[in-house]
């Protein structure tokens, strides 16, 4: 299996090739459309800021080389952010695949932003694996998805939102499975048997 993990200005690239690397998978990191095109399985990470990740994305032509992949795509927190339609974060537009706008939590009482830390996934419809219903997982962001009609988990943090979703080919997860320990493994094991 050819796997590619799309390489732009992202934070978490080290942290998920550590977590494929325990797992004993092969992968190639790279913006190179051809490569990725080829693969058999994509992931698209990301930590940083959507206007500035979306720019690079389209400098690089790689927003529509995401677009047309065929093959299963998995975003990973802000890489799930950048396949809605809009994020809130400094008003950016982004690659439309879901068609959801990525609110910004708004603090309330003792619940700080950003949220960071273990929570419940708690699965509806969709490609997880019935194992991790009520596992926790490792979340660290300060926008969220809500809840729509892709939604694959909700999680609770302030309000509900959508820890994981799919559309097609397209896979994603707000949480980072690389610093979940079990729970993420068997969370990127599905995908990657997907």
């Amino acid at each position: 299996m050819k796997l590619s993990i799309i390489r732009y200005n992202a934070g978490n690239i080290q942290s998920v090739s550590f977590a494929l690397e325990r797992l004993g998978v092969d992968f190639t990191i790279t913006d190179d459309p051809e490569q990725i095109s080829s693969a058999d399985k994509v992931l698209f990470p990301g930590v940083g800021e959507a206007s500035t990740t979306m720019n690079y994305l389209r400098n690089k032509g790689l927003d529509k080389v995401i677009l047309g992949l065929k093959q299963p795509v998995l975003g990973i927190c802000l890489g799930m952010q950048l396949m809605c339609r809009h994020s809130e974060e400094n008003n950016t537009d982004c690659l439309g695949i879901f068609d959801e706008t990525v609110k910004q939590f708004i603090p309330k009482g003792d619940m700080k932003v950003p949220h960071m830390g273990w929570n419940q996934l708690k699965l509806s419809n969709g490609w997880m694996d019935p194992a991790l219903q009520n596992k926790n997982v490792y979340f660290v962001h300060s926008f969220y998805v809500p809840v729509n009609p892709h939604t694959s988990a909700v999680t609770e943090y302030i309000n509900p939102f959508s820890a994981a979703m799919r559309k097609d080919n397209f896979y994603a997860v707000q949480f980072h499975p690389e610093k979940s320990a079990e729970a993420g493994e068997l969370v990127l094991k599905t995908f990657l048997r997907s």
